[in-house]
């Protein structure tokens, strides 16, 4: 089942990642539209937990039969928590992407950066060029 998200709570990336902000806490995933252009996803290599990335910094790839992608860390932070179950099937960001499929979150080291990402509809207007 995907998850009912707050569009108030969550920004976009211009590499088309999702940012779903909670306290000082940032859930990192991946759009369903770069999802649905990448094809089924078949294999995830998330961070490793405690690991500090600064914006811009690789964090996890994701392959899928017809592609592969780097996955920047959005934000400043640190890792607090990885979506283990992708381990296992990475599937669920094909059939959840805002839901099950998250990847990875971080605690941030500087929430003002937050509000620089796109809201969902200068995500829509971006995408749609």
């Amino acid at each position: 089942m995907t998850k009912v998200i707050d569009a108030n709570n969550i920004r976009y990336t211009k590499r088309h990642e999702w940012v779903l902000l909670e306290d000082e806490i940032a859930t990192i995933g991946l759009t369903d539209r770069a999802r649905s252009e990448m094809g089924e996803i078949t294999l995830v290599e998330l961070p490793a937990a405690e690991v500090e990335f600064q914006a811009g910094d690789e964090a996890a790839t994701l392959e899928s039969k017809k592609d592969s992608l780097v996955v920047l860390a959005p934000l400043d932070g640190v890792v607090t928590e990885v979506n283990q179950l992708l381990e296992e099937t990475p599937e669920l960001i094909n059939s959840d992407p805002y839901g099950d499929g998250w990847l990875f979150r971080l605690e941030l080291t500087d929430i003002g950066p937050w509000n620089d990402l796109m809201t969902a509809e200068e995500y829509e207007i971006y995408a749609d060029r």
